[in-house]
C-alpha cells in the first residue's frame, strides 16, 4: 500500500481512532494530541506494506496511548514528589522565627561551653563531628561504655538546663564529677 493510500485510509479510521484514543486517554482534547501524534508517525511510514491498516493503527493508538499514561504517571510521581519536599509556607523563616531559632542557638551554645570539659569534648565529637563512639573512646583513652555515660548526662544535662531556662529559673545542674579523670 502506497503511502498516499495508507494517509487515505488513516482519514476514513480517524474517527473511530479519536474514539479509541479518548477511551483510553480520559478526554477527547487528550485524543485530538494523540492523533496528531498518530499522524505524523503514519505520515513517517515510506513505503510501508500494511495489508491491514485500520487494524494497524488501531496497534499504534492503543501503544501511543499507553506511551502517554506511563508518561503522563512519571510526570506525576515526579512532580508530586517534588511538591512534597518544597517548604511549606509556614516553614519559611520570618523575622520572629530567626530571632527566636537564633536565641535558641545562643543557649544551647552556652550549654555546650558550660559542660565539663571530658562530658562537652565526647558530646562534640559524637554530635557535631559525627564520630562514632569507638574512635573517641580510643581518642579520649577511655572505655566505649564511659563514652556513652558522657554522652547520656550530657544530653541529661542539656535537657535540665533547657528546660530550667525556659521556665526562668535560675537553676542550672552542675555535673563536676565529669570534669575530673575517669567517667
Amino acid at each position: 500500500m502506497g503511502n498516499e493510500a495508507l494517509e487515505s485510509r488513516f482519514m476514513e479510521a480517524r474517527p473511530l481512532l479519536r474514539r479509541l484514543l479518548a477511551a483510553r486517554l480520559g478526554s477527547f482534547e487528550e485524543a485530538e494530541d494523540a492523533l496528531q501524534d498518530l499522524w505524523l508517525r503514519v505520515v513517517a511510514l515510506e513505503n510501508a506494506d500494511i495489508a491491514q491498516a485500520v487494524p494497524f493503527f488501531c496497534r499504534m493508538a492503543t501503544n501511543l496511548a499507553t506511551d502517554r499514561r506511563i508518561a503522563a504517571a512519571r510526570r506525576g510521581a515526579r512532580d508530586g514528589a517534588w511538591e512534597e519536599v518544597q517548604p511549606q509556607s509556614e516553614e519559611y523563616a520570618d523575622p520572629e522565627r530567626i530571632a527566636t531559632a537564633r536565641n535558641e542557638l545562643a543557649r544551647a551554645q552556652m550549654l555546650i561551653a558550660a559542660m565539663p570539659d571530658r562530658m562537652r569534648e565526647a558530646f562534640t565529637l559524637f554530635r557535631f563531628e559525627e564520630q562514632p563512639q569507638r574512635v573517641i573512646a580510643e581518642r579520649m583513652g577511655i572505655t566505649v561504655s564511659a563514652v556513652e555515660k558522657l554522652l547520656r548526662r550530657a544530653y541529661h544535662y542539656l535537657q535540665e538546663n533547657r528546660e530550667a531556662q525556659g521556665a526562668d529559673h535560675g537553676r542550672r545542674c552542675r555535673h563536676d564529677d565529669e570534669g575530673s579523670g575517669g567517667a
